[in-house]
């Protein structure tokens, strides 16, 4: 994966690719301490639009108040227009948008109140997050030896970049010993998510999925479940163990880089037949309708990247 481009929005203002950096003692490198999104812009009839916008840029604001941050310089809707500006100087017709605020200068007795909130948007064009054949095959994963995050531990709600230490841990266990991706349970031993996807579990035309309470509140997880329901199949939230994992159906993990994809396997055991179930299927080709502007759901979920033009930003001190 090349993750380049010519520009990166920073502070405000478009940089040249190279110019995009922060200096080594930047307490957000030391620490973990700043939230971030993960968002894509698809190719769609009319024109790049990008995928739920305004809900991911809020969802960003709300992580860097959950975080801590009393004041941001930008508003969810500066953001907003920020990517669309950060894409269209890049020339993308598909690619994968990282917003992230991150603390900034002080910081280093731990107190984000010491620091101050950096901003920074690159965009660059990234496919087959699970493998070139997760799509068609589905992908490998096993139950992992790293529990998920208690929610009074650290927040699970907003999308810290020091959470995803946990990920890591978790998902280079799991490639290690030959799978593409982990499961990872909740402190009281129930399926939580995986290492960057939410997770479906598929029985009997019925449709689970873990709740809320340990994981996070994914904008892809949301629009799985309203196009399940537009298709017809009933969508509970319940708690599922580990044993429910490999007596299902399908299974299948949801997320902004992975999209949806079908677990075929889970800790040696095939799932159903061992390939991308018709549940999962059904729900696979009406996301990718939905992100490419040729479903009833489109008109609600992508923003055009060329709406309109991005307004000269500043910092404004909204909270």
């Amino acid at each position: 994966m090349g993750m380049t481009s010519k520009y990166v929005w920073m502070n405000g203002a478009l940089v040249e690719f190279e110019r995009a950096t922060v200096h080594f003692l930047t307490p957000a490198l030391h620490y973990g301490a700043g939230v971030f999104e993960g968002i894509r812009c698809y190719d769609a009839v009319g024109g790049p639009a990008i995928f739920r916008l305004t809900d991911h840029m809020e969802r960003l604001v709300r992580s860097a108040r959950v975080f801590g941050f009393l004041s941001l310089p930008y508003t969810a809707a500066d953001l907003a227009a920020a990517a669309r500006r950060t894409v269209a100087a890049n020339g993308f017709r598909e690619c994968y948008i990282r917003p992230m605020i991150y603390l900034t200068g002080g910081g280093w007795n731990l107190n984000v109140d010491m620091g101050e909130a950096g901003v920074g948007i690159a965009a660059w064009e990234w496919t087959n997050y699970l493998g070139a054949d997760a799509v068609e095959r589905g992908v490998r994963a096993n139950i992992s030896s790293f529990t998920r995050h208690h929610p009074n531990v650290t927040m699970t709600k907003a999308k810290v970049a020091g959470n995803y230490a946990n990920s890591f841990l978790a998902k280079t266990e799991s490639v290690r010993l030959g799978f593409e991706e982990a499961i990872m349970l909740d402190p009281e031993g129930f399926v939580a998510e995986c290492t960057g996807e939410n997770l479906f579990v598929v029985r009997r035309g019925s449709v689970f999925t873990p709740s809320l309470a340990p994981v996070l509140e994914g904008i892809t997880r949301d629009s799985v479940i309203t196009i399940a329901r537009d298709l017809g199949y009933e969508v509970r939230e319940a708690r599922i163990a580990r044993d429910q994992l490999y007596g299902a159906d399908e299974v299948f993990v949801c997320g902004t880089a992975s999209e949806v994809i079908a677990l075929r396997e889970i800790d040696f055991r095939a799932v159903g037949e061992g390939t991308t179930g018709p549940v999962t299927r059904a729900i696979q080709r009406a996301y990718h309708a939905a992100a490419h502007g040729t479903h009833p759901r489109s008109a609600g979920w992508l923003e055009p990247v060329g709406a309109e033009q991005a307004p000269s930003l500043r910092k404004t001190g909204t909270d």
